[in-house]
């Protein structure tokens, strides 16, 4: 019922043919050469770049190919935790939370779009795992490579469900906030246990600490943020942070879906369709709470 399709030895081979050129050729040859047998798993990365108007050759050379080399050992032990937690992640997740379907898991080296990346991939639900981003954000042990398959599992999960009655996956502010709260308390739900693979890697030892701490203010600054049609992003992703924080966006979701599962059972908050009407009241008592 699962698939790995690993891509790394063909990448160390490449790294090794061109470790003599300069950044800029090393990112061209990145895509003609390396992964010339996956156009897709190419495609898709540039193309996640240009639909947001961003210049995918310029964020490989700045922010990615300067480290390959240094983070090589982590993407290598990265790789070995994949190999060993992809299949039992998927055997829990299927138990948990019923998704019998056929899912493929690409380990690649790309041009940081993500440590994981639930999508398609040759016509089948599959998650891309990043390993220059996962070793960025130090993810590459075995406690952490495992609570991101659950997290992307769950991604993949909820997506499935809505598909099954039509109802379509939505975008802005508050579905993001939605979406990556429900994969959050999904990861903790699979693993059996309170598990956070962000507190592992960059982010402090505090991390988690400081969240619940700083819920009232995280909530009140996505409302402000999305009231006034500011972005989000700081609330997300690893190359943002908020008060020196990042990723703090998937605590906030998080919080809020927690609540929701008092009165509503994970699929029925899975299937929900007007997530801000949903979500709003949540944030704004989680906001004066600590008034």
């Amino acid at each position: 019922m699962c698939e790995i399709i690993d891509t790394f030895p063909a990448f160390l081979k490449y790294w090794a043919r061109v470790q003599g050129d300069s950044i800029g050729d090393k990112v061209e040859r990145w895509a003609v050469e390396y992964l010339s047998p996956w156009p897709e798993l190419r495609d898709a990365q540039i193309e996640n770049y240009s639909s947001a108007g961003l210049d995918w050759r310029q964020i490989a050379r700045d922010k990615v190919f300067p480290y390959l080399t240094e983070r090589l050992p982590a993407m290598q032990e990265a790789r070995r935790n994949l190999w060993a937690s992809c299949a039992p992640v998927y055997a829990r997740t299927r138990q948990l939370l019923a998704f019998e379907e056929r899912t493929v898991f690409v380990i690649y080296v790309g041009i940081g779009c993500g440590a994981g990346w639930a999508t398609t991939f040759c016509g089948s639900p599959a998650i891309l795992f990043g390993l220059e981003n996962i070793a960025e954000c130090g993810w590459n042990g075995s406690e952490a490579i495992a609570g991101l398959i659950a997290h992307e599992l769950a991604h993949l999960a909820h997506h499935h469900w809505r598909g099954q009655v039509g109802i379509p996956v939505g975008s802005g502010p508050w579905w993001q906030l939605y979406e990556e709260g429900f994969a959050q308390y999904c990861e903790s739900l699979i693993l059996h246990k309170d598990r956070w693979h962000r507190t592992c890697g960059g982010n402090t030892a505090d991390w988690l600490d400081w969240c619940y701490s700083h819920q009232p203010w995280l909530a009140g600054e996505f409302l402000r943020r999305a009231d006034a049609g500011e972005p989000v992003a700081a609330f997300f992703g690893s190359w943002f942070e908020i008060r020196g924080r990042s990723e703090t966006g998937y605590f906030l979701g998080c919080a809020a879906i927690t609540e929701l599962t008092k009165r509503l059972d994970l699929k029925e908050i899975a299937l929900l369709e007007d997530v801000e009407v949903h979500l709003r009241p949540l944030l704004e008592q989680m906001a004066t709470s600590g008034a």
